[in-house]
């Protein structure tokens, strides 16, 4: 019994990929140095960002939930905190799932952006932000972080890629 070709091989008949991959996840397109980078700063960001909701400037971000939310204020920001703590080690070490997270990542991001919309528009004094022009100049870097989030985990170049375990089982399991 003849034992099979591995990937790349220049055997007649062997499977080949077209798309470079890391060793440990064939098939998964690489991303650049840059890309990695700007995502393991994302991560290293939203880490620090989640601890500051939980520990030293919670009453920041209390400040900023929207008071037409029906749940407490600080069950809002203790409970984005731990998401945010979830999405930055995910952003790092979940690189298999990179594109997932990065959808997920940038959902975030604009799930929140009414609340920072809402410290521009109350007038609310936070992070130091403690003018209407300072508040406003920081709404456009929402919109950077959620295009960076996207970016940073090629998550829109690949994001057929989150369909490939359905694709993968539709053909295993055909109806």
């Amino acid at each position: 019994m003849k034992s099979p070709t591995p990937a790349g091989s220049t055997e007649p008949g062997a499977r080949t990929s077209r798309m470079p991959s890391t060793p440990s996840s064939p098939g998964t397109p690489r991303t650049s140095l840059p890309r990695t980078l700007a995502r393991v700063v994302l991560g290293g960001f939203l880490l620090f960002a989640g601890t500051a909701h939980l520990t030293f400037a919670r009453a920041d971000f209390q400040a900023q939930v929207l008071t037409w939310l029906p749940l407490d204020a600080d069950f809002v920001v203790l409970a984005s905190g731990v998401v945010e703590v979830l999405l930055g080690l995910a952003l790092i070490v979940a690189w298999r799932w990179r594109v997932a997270v990065g959808f997920t990542v940038a959902a975030f991001f604009v799930a929140v952006f009414p609340g920072n919309i809402s410290q521009y528009v109350t007038g609310t004094d936070a992070f130091g932000l403690d003018t209407d022009a300072a508040r406003l100049i920081r709404l456009p870097f929402q919109v950077l972080l959620i295009g960076l989030a996207l970016w940073s985990t090629a998550a829109w170049r690949d994001r057929r890629l989150l369909l490939t375990p359905f694709r993968r089982r539709d053909a295993e399991h055909p109806s």
